[in-house]
């Protein structure tokens, strides 16, 4: 009895189900659409425009915006390297160099183990995987790792414009041994964040002075160092910016970035570090030519630092001055802001814009309070 209930209940539901199925096809149209799609579009917002940065050329240079101490997942970073690619696009930079642990790989492991990478040992793999975005999106992209092995003194060195990642990690326990094979390949060798504090590795303790050690002079004295960075991350060292003046170095400013782009500065911040490039084209080969040549100026949180020799022509590219009838006018045609002072005032001269103020004819030079041509030494120029 109660499996005759059971199957004439099914049976009566059944039908019910087939009813309402003919009077629903009845109200539909007889000629459906074979797909289905619910537009959205007008509840998403477009993607931004890359960054544009307005930097007039320098006489015969270009100036290239570029950074160059990046790192990815295929060292301890946390994104893949085609991601850096889109976003250096978008924070309108011309060049960058992906600049992964040649030695410390923490997330290497990882990676080989979901298979993600067969040549996951290949110190090489991040910039071929990048290279054809950046090709695609008319990036400059510059083969690059960081030394790190050593111990502190010296500290972690990047090694730009190499050939071949593979034999320098082959000498990944003798720190001179690495140096030396990438300088064989024409590297460019700069010291990273001298400012570092890392006691556990024999490092500087806080408020310790930093020095430059009798190890970097070394590499120095052998031709294996040729830059300092002066800004990175979000930490200055004033002092190397001397360093680079006393011992005919290279000024660098990186991001040593780790995590997304989002999550270390927010979407095209304009205060993000930078080195501003002077190079004769827009290519790979020149931009290591000005990096030998020492035409490179960093700008990191709203100030700039660089030699004398690149700091003058660049501001006066960026910045017309003219004195008449007792006036001065600042014209800036440029994007980068500056600070001037003049006979115990301030100005600000912000990007693409103007300022001026009343001639001292006891006063015939103005000083750039956020252009640094030495540590804490603002760049000065003359009023014509």
């Amino acid at each position: 009895m109660t499996t005759r209930r059971v199957f004439l209940t099914a049976t009566l539901l059944f039908g019910a189900a087939l009813c309402c199925s003919a009077a629903f096809a009845q109200e539909r149209s007889a000629d459906p659409p074979k797909d289905f799609r619910v537009p959205m579009k007008h509840v998403l917002k477009p993607s931004a425009p890359p960054r544009k940065i307005d930097i007039p050329d320098v006489g015969e240079f270009k100036v290239l915006k570029g950074d160059f101490h990046i790192h990815t997942l295929f060292s301890d970073g946390r994104v893949m390297p085609v991601d850096r690619v889109t976003e250096a696009v978008a924070n309108g930079l011309d060049v960058i160099a992906i600049t992964d642990h040649i030695e410390h790989q923490s997330n290497r492991g990882g990676i080989a183990s979901i298979k993600l990478a067969e040549r996951s040992n290949d110190a090489n793999y991040p910039y071929d995987l990048a290279k054809p975005e950046a090709d695609k999106r008319n990036l400059l992209l510059v083969r690059g790792g960081e030394v790190t092995k050593s111990k502190m003194p010296p500290g972690h060195f990047n090694a730009l414009f190499v050939q071949d990642l593979n034999p320098i990690a082959e000498v990944k326990d003798d720190w001179r041994k690495m140096l030396q094979v990438a300088v064989e390949q024409g590297a460019f060798i700069h010291w990273n964040h001298p400012g570092w504090v890392a006691p556990q590795w024999g490092g500087l303790a806080e408020g310790q002075p930093m020095v430059f050690t009798p190890e970097h002079e070394e590499v120095r004295q052998k031709g294996w160092l040729h830059g300092v960075e002066v800004f990175n991350g979000s930490e200055c060292y004033p002092i190397a910016l001397d360093w680079c003046n006393e011992k005919d170095l290279t000024v660098v400013v990186n991001s040593d970035i780790h995590a997304s782009e989002a999550n270390n500065y927010g979407f095209q911040n304009p205060l993000r570090p930078m080195s501003l490039v002077l190079a004769k084209e827009r290519t790979v080969e020149s931009v290591k030519e000005a990096f030998f040549a020492k035409r490179v100026v960093g700008w990191a949180a709203g100030n700039l630092w660089g030699r004398k020799e690149s700091m003058e022509p660049l501001f006066d590219a960026c910045v017309a001055v003219e004195a008449a009838s007792g006036n001065v006018k600042l014209t800036n045609r440029s994007d980068i802001p500056c600070t001037i002072s003049y006979a115990g005032k301030t100005y600000e001269l912000a990007a693409k814009g103007t300022t001026g103020f009343a001639l001292d004819p006891n006063q015939k030079m103005f000083a750039v309070t956020n252009w640094f041509v030495g540590a804490f030494k603002p760049l000065e120029r003359k009023i014509p």
